[in-house]
């Protein structure tokens, strides 16, 4: 399962900046819907596509490796 980092990615830009960010905020700059940043927050392996991926590696100016992270299904085990 890639699980996308986002809320962690909020906290660190959040204290970087020293400001509070919110998801209503990255929506507004990322043209991502409010809906869907909410599900990738808080849905366990939310399927999202490249687009949404690339738009939030923009915003928070990092790579794709430093928003996604991979978790070993336990069906492959």
């Amino acid at each position: 399962m890639i699980r996308v980092l986002l809320k962690q990615m909020l906290d660190d830009k959040s204290f970087a900046e020293k400001r509070r960010i919110t998801l209503n905020e990255v929506s507004k700059e990322t043209g991502i819907s409010r809906a869907t940043l909410t599900r990738i927050s808080n849905v366990p392996g939310y399927n999202t596509n490249t687009d949404t991926i690339n738009a939030l590696c923009k915003y928070f100016e990092r790579m794709p490796c430093d928003l996604l992270e991979y978790y070993k299904d336990e069906i492959d085990s």
